[in-house]
């Protein structure tokens, strides 16, 4: 996109976990992502079964259950729809 070329944001796929690891370090920093994060391995399982590319946020109920999808990001995102969904979960409703 534009404007990750714009704002310095362009990497190459990484190829092993490590390089995964070191990329989503970036994230808070330069991003200010203040939400726990999870890595899918190098092999995508979670991308394959959550169609989560490019990249998504879902809040996953008791057993895995989806609860909330967003739209694919980053312009899908709805961080207060995903904050409601996660607040109803935690309190039983």
């Amino acid at each position: 996109m534009e404007s990750n070329r714009k704002e310095d944001f362009v990497f190459d796929q990484p190829r092993t976990l490590e390089q995964k690891h070191k990329l989503a370090r970036l994230l808070p920093d330069r991003l200010k992502y203040r939400i726990p994060l999870a890595l899918d391995p190098v092999d995508a399982p979670a991308e394959k079964a959550f169609a989560a590319w490019p990249e998504r946020i879902y809040v996953l109920g008791v057993g895995g259950r989806v609860v909330y999808k967003a739209e694919p990001g980053p312009f899908g995102f709805k961080p207060e729809e995903a904050r409601q969904s996660l607040e109803r979960l935690l309190s039983g409703d």
